[in-house]
């Protein structure tokens, strides 16, 4: 009976409402169910999803904060999201914990909505935030890859930004928000763009397609369609998968065929070394570059 009632609240509990209420007794909360956070359980050998661990993380807070930043994005179906990144909830003053990232900021009526009846910030308050709290590169590759799911306005975000003048890092937000594409396949294909940006090249196309006949036989990641030059980011599994390797080798000659110089990145890769190329190509195929000595001093000192 216990474990039906259990069910039929949820699969996520906090532990002394669930025995108050005599759902479960304090014996078959320690032998049934592990910690989420503090107070707050899910049964034992469950799959713990992200959703799963953002409405533990508004229950510890007291059900009063709204779901924030990264995992607001994986809420609002933006991809590439660990099911164990942290939980943001803004709006709510509490002490931190492992897997919990409390923000007392505050947050309009019209700033989150709900999903599954849980709260969450809106596509546009999640942008601000993310375009805020997270590092420069980071936070470019979390903002494509919320335009990726669904496009928004960047200029509303800006405007948002306007409503909350003292918020930190908003410069910071400013800049990036004319830089969102939501063509980046990848994270890595974010930070990519965002090294070429930095280092003074021209803002690269993003999903291009290569067309034969009337019909594309591949999208490259980015590039510049008038020069016939392109980067694409190779991710671990092109080198570790054979068949794979084979098909990149048979469109890497296809594009050559086509008149496209593709440079192409891996992760040992440092960044000067395919700068050069980029800058190699471009150079060759007529554009005509003006890169700083300061844009040149980054180039050397990537990490």
């Amino acid at each position: 009976m216990a474990g039906d009632t259990v069910r039929a609240m949820g699969r996520v509990i906090l532990g002394g409402e669930a025995v108050k209420a005599g759902v479960v007794t304090r014996h078959e909360l320690r032998r049934d169910f592990t910690t989420l956070f503090r107070g707050v359980f899910i049964r034992k050998g469950a799959e713990i999803t992200l959703r799963d661990r953002a409405i533990g993380a508004w229950l510890a807070t007291g059900r009063k904060g709204v779901i924030a930043g990264v995992a607001a994005s994986a809420l609002h179906g933006a991809p590439w999201v660990d099911p164990a990144e942290p939980v943001e909830v803004a709006g709510v003053k509490s002490l931190p914990q492992d897997g919990l990232i409390p923000r007392a900021e505050h947050i309009c009526d019209d700033e989150f909505t709900r999903i599954g009846g849980l709260p969450v910030a809106t596509r546009l308050r999640t942008a601000f935030d993310l375009g805020r709290h997270l590092d420069r590169g980071e936070a470019l590759a979390r903002l494509d890859a919320l335009m990726w799911n669904q496009h928004f306005e960047v200029d509303d975000v800006a405007r948002l930004a306007d409503r909350h003048p003292r918020a930190r890092r908003v410069t910071q937000l400013r800049e990036l928000l004319p830089l969102i594409d939501g063509g980046a396949a990848s994270p890595r294909e974010s930070r990519t763009r965002l090294w070429l940006l930095d280092c003074g090249f021209p803002r690269p196309e993003t999903q291009i397609p290569v067309v034969s006949g009337s019909r594309p036989v591949a999208f490259l990641d980015m590039g510049w369609r008038r020069y016939g030059v392109a980067v694409e980011y190779d991710g671990d599994h092109h080198r570790k998968d054979r068949r794979q390797y084979v098909k990149d080798i048979a469109r890497l000659r296809m594009l050559g065929e086509a008149g496209w110089i593709v440079i192409r990145v891996i992760a040992e890769d440092e960044p000067e070394q395919w700068l050069a190329r980029v800058e190699a190509a471009l150079r060759e195929r007529g554009c005509p570059l003006d890169l700083r000595d300061v844009q040149r001093v980054v180039r050397t000192v990537a990490a």
